[in-house]
């Protein structure tokens, strides 16, 4: 038999009258469970609330694709509460040791009510804190998992041009042997001045040469033309070579005075040389743009997480929504045309750190979705008084009459299992009206636009002119 004595050490039950803890024993169901007894289970009637008062409780289970384990102790309750909108129980209950518990019948919750309100408030107080605690950890879930496809499309934008660099320096190191074979080769023939100065300027102006690349037909046809020189010329085996010139546009008549001026042998080696060199310039601009490419990334994921900056200051919003369009450019590019249309002056907000591009990275995120990642993109800035107005658009199908008032509700999502927590939004409301904004939606099939205010800092308001 349960004391009240032993319930008024549940800090939920904590100074109540004795009538009202006699009333909800004598309502109650004293039961005892040895180590590893179940006394929930998933998917059956969530139909009551548990007092533990001897022992510990654990919930396990799958919620959102993740596994959670809950632990209670004695003095903690448990179960459906009173208002609480759960119908049925989302994870098993095991005892983790033998336990003694109360089980309150949720039938019963309207008299409990009536006859216990200070009760109720506080299990309504408890019911808030596991809804809060419920909401962090499926927003720090969802943070996760946005930050998880972020890092993987950087990767794959960081790996192409270090893939690309590495490959060009691998063939850099054969390519000067073949340079160093061939410098050798001209170094031991008998050369006058005029016939050295004839290498060189070929050799210079072939590297210089910054003209848009010939499209595969031109190089293909070009090819065949160097080559059938150098056949005519007896060099029968410099195909290779033919094709590395016919890539940098380099036509056979600029080979002419080569052969003019040179013996066969001479001239072979002085174009293999000057191959060489034209193939090393075209592997170091390789090498630079990768480099550059991979400089920019980083710049970019700096600037969007603000790393080594103060955690509030004046952001140009513009340049903020280049830097996200950058950190998602291997979405960008599966087939979604970005049309901007900047406000030329530049416009700041006072931003808390990086969060301003977690608003931008969900709506445009949200947007390329929709587009099933192929699409127009709008972006477009604007000055309203004295606010900046971000417009965030899209060509996708639109968001349906039905949808569109939910959509910023929290876990309101319509992806898949899986695929979103109905957090993104949520997330980009609770950030705007952070920064003292407003956020709103328009949508027809074709046209969605998200509007974005946001008060403009005072480094952005010009000076009122003296009368």
């Amino acid at each position: 038999m349960v004391e009240n004595s032993e319930l008024l050490l549940v800090p939920a039950f904590a100074d109540l009258p004795d009538d009202q803890i006699a009333w909800f024993i004598s309502q109650a169901q004293e039961l005892r469970y040895k180590a590893g007894d179940t006394y929930v289970r998933q998917g059956t009637p969530a139909d009551a609330m548990f007092v533990i008062l001897e022992g510990q409780l654990e919930l396990h289970g799958e919620i959102g694709g993740e596994t959670v384990a809950f632990s209670m102790n004695a003095g903690d309750v448990t179960g459906t509460l009173p208002f609480s909108r759960m119908k049925q129980f989302m994870v098993n209950g095991r005892a983790v040791s033998d336990s003694r518990v109360l089980r309150f019948p949720a039938a019963l919750f309207p008299d409990l009510v009536q006859k216990m309100p200070e009760l109720a408030k506080r299990l309504v107080g408890l019911m808030s804190d596991r809804i809060r605690e419920t909401t962090r950890i499926e927003q720090q879930r969802d943070r996760l998992a946005a930050l998880g496809k972020l890092s993987a499309g950087l990767a794959h934008e960081l790996n192409n041009p270090a893939s690309a660099a590495k490959r060009a320096t691998s063939q850099l190191r054969d390519i000067l042997k073949k340079i160093k074979d061939a410098s050798l080769e001209l170094g031991r023939r008998d050369l006058t001045p005029a016939q050295k100065a004839e290498i060189e300027k070929l050799e210079t102006s072939f590297i210089q040469r910054d003209e848009p690349p010939p499209d595969a037909l031109a190089v293909s046809d070009l090819e065949e033309q160097v080559d059938s020189l150098l056949r005519s010329h007896g060099q029968n085996d410099l195909w290779q070579l033919a094709a590395d010139l016919a890539r940098k546009n380099i036509r056979p008549e600029a080979l002419e005075s080569l052969f003019a001026a040179l013996d066969a042998g001479t001239a072979r080696a002085a174009l293999v040389r000057i191959a060489a060199s034209v193939e090393i310039a075209n592997l170091l601009n390789e090498i630079e743009s990768s480099t550059s490419r991979i400089s920019d990334l980083v710049r970019a994921i700096k600037e969007y997480t603000y790393m080594d900056q103060a955690p509030v200051q004046n952001v140009d919003i513009v340049k903020s929504l280049e830097t996200t369009l950058t950190i998602l450019n291997h979405k960008l590019k599966r087939g979604v045309a970005v049309q901007r249309d900047y406000q030329r002056i530049p416009l700041l907000v006072n931003s808390f750190g990086s969060e301003l591009n977690q608003v931008w990275t969900n709506l445009i995120d949200n947007a390329i979705d929709a587009m099933e990642g192929k699409g127009e993109l709008r972006l477009r800035t604007y000055r309203d008084d004295g606010c900046v107005v971000v417009e965030i658009g899209d060509s996708g199908p639109g968001i349906s009459s039905e949808i569109e008032p939910h959509i910023f509700e929290p876990f309101f999502t319509t992806k898949g299992v899986g695929q979103g927590t109905g957090l993104g939004l949520d997330t980009v409301q609770r950030i705007v009206k952070k920064h003292r904004g407003n956020i709103q939606v328009t949508s027809k099939p074709g046209d969605t636009r998200f509007q974005v205010w946001l008060p403009l800092a005072e480094a952005s308001i010009p000076a009122e002119k003296p009368v």
